[in-house]
């Protein structure tokens, strides 16, 4: 095996049992990686300078093909169910034995960096790819190293072993499909194979994370966060794919820590990452001017973003890929943030949920136990097959807002967040950025204009004294005024057009939470359980 690159770790690839490398390409900087991702006919360079990459068949994560494996130090604390399903360890030895082998041979790239910016809980992970594009997808989204001495020396807590080429035999192997993703805890290794999607090596670090961290007392989360007049003055934004997290947290009046991971440690708050993944489909430089920027330079990657051949010009408005398109940047690629990651304890925490059924308000202020029910519900709306005509929303619930990366049980982190917020006196809002005036193919989406100017007004300490009255069914405190919003918009009853049909929807949605959750009905306090609507 040749080891190639400005800093090679003494601790090799034979650690990871991949002695039968032809080369290791080992952290190499991203004009490097360009030149090798053109030269394999693996991106293009657009004309303002970002490596534009189709990942094929998979241009989302495959959560159907994610397993925990089944180790005796581990099992008795896993969440097991839908989200962590068992892999047997010896299935994982084995299929591990059949990447080595098919990587036998082959040049791969390595990335070693870390997963957290605050030094004290951070994890040393250790990225390798078969392809260059995704190693710099790595260096981009963690936290890089950027001394010679440091990564001479580095060794890594974790590893990702990416052989997205390699596709598993579901009947020899025990997998569901020919993609894999298995996360091995006591093996301290991710290995992935069958799927091009980058996407997938951020959130199992993710996974990781949320998994290490709660045994050291550090609460993780699947949220943005930026603070205003100093680093103590920290909001959160808790929310799912599609909700706003990227868009409300890049505000050019308050400064960027992190767009979607970061931790809630005794000293503050810290980013996971070193980096943003944000979807830019339909992005516009006049709405999120700062994203747009960063996706058009030097190291960003845009993944299955439209691309012409001849002119290399970029079509963000094109979903002819995929709805879910997107640009991966160094967060310094930002004009308004904070390399360093490390803020104080937050004032604010804001959950967002996109509503396409129209009956959630705009902004309401939350109780303790309306936090924690709606903590746990996890609660957005999504509209599927429009391009069919299709206009009825369904509902989604993701427990603590990220339920595909909690290898523990939800009341583990909800657990986390009462005492946090206890103990801090963090306000907790609800942000529908959502449909208003009635649901999908009725209303219209609720305008990012207002939608900044109820966060702005949140973040400010304008309403602090601002009177609310409640909501009819979900109980919710909705400030009676906010400058600039009109009254009619902060009442969502008020915004219908017909009064019988608005309370009809808020019946069924108001079901729907109810339903969904009677699973957690048994762990939490009275109080936590009549937090949620009247039926």
């Amino acid at each position: 095996m040749e080891n190639h690159g400005p800093a090679v770790s003494r601790h090799g690839l034979d650690e990871q049992g991949l002695g039968g490398v032809a080369r290791a390409l080992w952290n190499l900087p991203a004009a490097r990686l360009y030149e090798e991702a053109v030269r394999r006919g693996e991106a293009w360079i657009s004309r303002d300078g970002a490596l534009v990459c189709h990942t094929g068949e998979f241009t989302g994560r495959s959560p159907h093909d994610k397993f925990v494996v089944e180790e005796a130090g581990s099992r008795d604390e896993i969440w097991w169910g839908k989200v962590n399903r068992p892999f047997s360890t010896e299935r994982f030895d084995a299929l591990l034995h059949k990447v080595r082998r098919h990587l036998a041979g082959a040049d791969v790239f390595v990335f070693d960096g870390y997963a957290g910016a605050d030094p004290r809980h951070r994890l040393k992970v250790r990225v390798i790819t078969e392809t260059a594009w995704q190693s710099l997808f790595a260096s981009n989204m963690f936290v890089r190293e950027h001394d010679p001495a440091a990564l001479a020396e580095f060794r890594p807590d974790f590893v990702v072993l990416d052989a997205m080429n390699y596709r598993a035999d579901p009947e020899v192997d025990g997998t569901r499909s020919s993609t894999f993703i298995l996360l091995g805890i006591s093996h301290r290794m991710v290995l992935i194979g069958g799927t091009q999607y980058a996407g997938e090596i951020k959130k199992s670090i993710f996974t990781v994370m949320n998994y290490e961290l709660p045994r050291r007392g550090v609460f993780p989360m699947h949220c943005s966060a930026n603070y205003g007049r100093d680093r103590d003055d920290v909001a959160l934004f808790f929310g799912l794919s599609g909700t706003g997290k990227t868009t409300l947290s890049a505000d050019p009046e308050r400064t960027l820590i992190g767009d979607d991971e970061h931790a809630w440690s005794p000293d503050g708050v810290f980013n996971m990452e070193g980096g943003c993944y944000a979807k830019v489909i339909r992005l516009s430089r006049e709405g999120e001017p700062d994203i747009w920027d960063a996706s058009h330079r030097f190291g960003t990657i845009l993944e299955n973003v439209d691309i012409d051949p001849e002119t290399r010009r970029l079509d963000l408005d094109s979903a002819r890929l995929t709805e879910n398109t997107r640009s991966s940047y160094p967060i310094t690629h930002l004009r308004n943030c904070d390399p360093a990651g490390v803020a104080g304890h937050p004032k604010d925490i804001v959950f967002l949920t996109c509503d396409a059924y129209g009956v959630l308000p705009p902004l309401a202020r939350l109780t303790e136990a309306q936090a924690m029910y709606h903590f746990l519900s996890g609660y957005t709306a999504r509209v599927a097959g429009t391009e069919r005509g299709v206009t009825e929303p369904t509902a989604t619930f993701s427990t603590c807002f990220g339920s595909p990366f909690l290898p523990l049980q939800p009341s583990v982190y909800a657990h986390m967040l009462g005492e946090k917020m206890a103990q801090h006196h963090a306000r907790v809002w609800l942000l529908n950025t959502g449909w208003t005036g009635g649901p999908y193919g009725v209303g219209s989406r609720m305008r990012l204009a207002l939608t900044r100017r109820l966060v702005h007004a949140v973040l400010s300490g304008d309403l602090a004294g601002v009177a609310t009255e409640p909501d009819p069914r979900f109980g919710l405190a909705i400030p009676v005024a906010v400058e600039g919003v009109p009254g009619e918009v902060l009442r969502p009853w008020r915004s219908w057009s017909d009064r019988a049909a608005y309370d009809a929807a808020a019946v069924r949605l108001a079901r729907l939470f109810v339903e969904n959750f009677e699973q957690f009905a048994a762990e939490v306090t009275p109080e936590v359980r009549a937090a949620g609507p009247a039926l």
